[in-house]
């Protein structure tokens, strides 16, 4: 007897729903191939990026003098690739975050950055420190960031 005739519509059934689950996991685990608008919103690392908030030195107005210093962390080896960060501190407070290094081998890559790396910011320029929460999604490249954010904010405080 062949397995799919009609004296036997409960074979057919689950033969049926295993084929339609398979069919609908398959086609959600399909990645796009195209890069998304949210992707684009981080410009991607690049060796010109240095200038990002100010070359250092001491300027001021009147009779005040504000000291802004710019350090570069450490880079820091992720599962997913390099993260390092640069900081800008103007008079001991913390001013400015840009992630200098990041993973973008990819487009997954790109698209967890680009909502990643503003969220990492905003957090670390909020807490004035390293202390600062991973970024869910993005755990590698969270790890990466605070270790590197860290020993920038030793360097420039030591």
């Amino acid at each position: 007897m062949h397995a799919l005739k009609k004296n036997r519509p409960l074979r057919r059934i689950v033969l049926a729903s295993a084929a339609t689950v398979s069919g609908m996991v398959m086609l959600l685990s399909l990645k796009p191939h195209s890069t998304s608008a949210a992707a684009l919103a981080v410009p991607a690392p690049s060796s010109s990026s240095s200038a990002s908030g100010g070359t250092g030195g001491s300027s001021g107005s009147g009779g005040s003098t504000t000291v802004t210093k710019t350090v570069t962390g450490d880079t820091i080896q992720t599962r997913w690739g390099p993260v390092q960060v640069r900081i800008t501190l103007k008079s001991g407070k913390l001013t400015e975050v840009t992630a200098v290094t990041y993973p973008t081998d990819n487009p997954r890559d790109q698209e967890i950055n680009s909502y990643a790396l503003p969220r990492l910011r905003s957090e670390a320029l909020q807490a004035q420190s390293a202390n600062i929460d991973t970024v869910s999604g993005a755990t590698y490249t969270s790890d990466g960031y605070r270790q590197s954010l860290q020993s920038a904010l030793d360097s420039a405080r030591s």
